[in-house]
């Protein structure tokens, strides 16, 4: 039987491959647990939902990136209990895993602010098969645009909502604008998909909130110029199959549209919820599991939790965003704090660092910001 320690890793999104590809050569035996056996790259969703790039585009097979990593092994399952007293966790399809070490990576899911009921109305854009589901509602509502004889239906048809204005809406709601008024401009003989309406919606004073303000004002001035509606303080307060209502300052409007996409918030994914009972650990309001600066739970420190799943700390005390720069980081640092384990060395904190951000507006403009530098254009 084998001494070396075991790693069980659950997800396989930037984090947890991140920490596989990272344990490479390690000392250890490492278990890759997903429900799918690809790695997707969730920042092109978009593309696959206005039909720039096919999902096989931005999917990896997890085993064709690990084949020549001979410790690492994957298994296609799902996880349904965490056992930590016995150091173990347990699979839908009844194997159990046990481990010296855990890596918890399991994501986020989409959150819809206490209405689960609105997200068959609005699909959020966390997998593949949101993507193809928005992408259908997208050209089919072009289509059957082109059929309707009702001059209101057919406005419906041709209003698009995007709910949140974050880097996901405002790129969703630049490329529908593209599509409408490039990509299906001489396709079709009865309606000018010219005139759909593509309307983004946020609560906040501004899109892109957790940019420079200065290149927020560049984004918003970007999509009016392709002609979106954007629509700031102004929150969903009821949603149906044929129309949402809004509210600002008080005063609702009632928006016909038969395609709506959400965009507007990230919860935690229900693993979560499992791991902070099992272990007793606390959770944020959005059922991210708090964990230490080492990123691992306090009281179990062979637990770690990583990725959007995690509620981790930056140097001034700020919770770090949801991204997939601080994922990639956090699987790469749990991998070396495990082998400085092993070898009985001294482990820092987590420190990250932050190599900016960027969002895409249409197909020939984009906003930056990279340490001091803000970059637009």
């Amino acid at each position: 039987m084998s001494t070396r320690k075991r790693v069980v890793i659950i997800g396989g999104g930037f984090a947890g491959l991140n920490a596989v590809q990272s344990l490479a050569n390690a000392d250890v035996d490492v278990t890759l647990i997903d429900r799918r056996n690809f790695h997707l790259f969730q920042p092109l969703l978009y593309q696959v939902a206005t039909g720039g790039l096919s999902p096989a585009n931005i999917a990896a097979p997890i085993r064709g990136v690990v084949q020549n990593q001979p410790n690492a092994r994957v298994l296609m399952d799902e996880v349904v209990g965490i056992e930590p007293r016995s150091n173990c966790v347990r699979l839908k399809g009844g194997e159990v895993a046990g481990y010296d070490f855990l890596i918890v990576a399991a994501g986020a899911r989409n959150d819809y602010f206490g209405h689960p009921e609105w997200e068959r109305f609005a699909p959020g854009l966390k997998s593949v098969e949101d993507a193809t589901t928005i992408r259908r509602r997208i050209f089919k509502a072009f289509e059957d645009a082109e059929l309707e004889s009702d001059p209101q239906r057919v406005a419906s048809l041709l209003t698009f909502v995007v709910i949140g204005a974050g880097p996901t809406g405002v790129e969703m709601a630049g490329a529908i604008a593209e599509i409408a008024r490039d990509t299906l401009r001489q396709n079709f003989r009865k309606i000018d998909p010219a005139s759909a309406r593509i309307i983004l919606l946020d609560g906040a004073d501004r899109v892109l909130a957790a940019m420079h303000p200065a290149l927020s004002e560049q984004a918003r001035q970007r999509l009016i110029g392709l002609g979106v509606d954007v629509r700031l303080k102004t929150k969903v307060v009821c949603m149906e199959s044929g129309f949402v209502e809004v509210e600002r300052d008080g005063e609702k409007q009632t928006l016909l549209s038969e395609t709506k996409i959400w965009a507007a918030g990230v919860r935690a994914s229900v693993l979560g919820e499992k791991l902070a009972q099992a272990l007793g650990a606390e959770t944020d309001r959005g059922g991210r599991v708090v964990v230490g600066p080492d990123l691992s739970v306090p009281g179990f420190g062979n637990v770690f939790v990583i990725g959007d799943l995690a509620h981790a700390k930056d140097a001034d005390g700020k919770p770090l965003p949801g991204l997939a720069t601080v994922a990639i980081q956090q699987g790469k640092y749990v991998a070396k704090s495990i082998r400085s384990r092993l070898k009985n060395k001294p482990v820092a904190a987590f420190s990250y660092f932050d190599k900016g951000s960027m969002a895409t507006i249409g197909r020939g403009a984009a906003v930056a910001q990279i340490g001091g530098q803000r970059i637009g254009g």
